[in-house]
């Protein structure tokens, strides 16, 4: 039997990542596993940093040559990430030293 204030658990967990300000953090969670997994451990180990700031996702590579690669790749690193998170959240990729 169902009360009239049934919500789907989904909706609930939503709501309350939301009041607590979590998106952020569960979204760069889930796209460092996602980096470690796409970009391989080569990658990963040059990366220092990663952090979201208004939707933009900072990545802070140690190697010269490999920042000016995934530089010229933003736009597909973004797509991925997004693919990965189900939604279309970050609007931008900096790739920084």
């Amino acid at each position: 039997m169902r009360k009239e204030n049934d919500q789907p658990l989904k909706k609930i967990l939503q709501e309350w990542i939301e009041s607590r300000r979590l998106e952020n953090r569960l979204n760069l969670s889930r796209i460092r596993e996602v980096w470690a997994q796409e970009m391989g451990t080569s990658i990963n180990t040059h990366t220092r940093e990663m952090k979201i700031i208004r939707k933009k996702l900072f990545i802070s590579i140690e190697s010269a040559p490999l920042r000016q690669e995934l530089a010229m790749n933003r736009e597909k690193i973004k797509d991925r990430m997004n693919e990965a998170l189900g939604t279309d959240y970050l609007v931008e990729v900096v790739v920084r030293g």
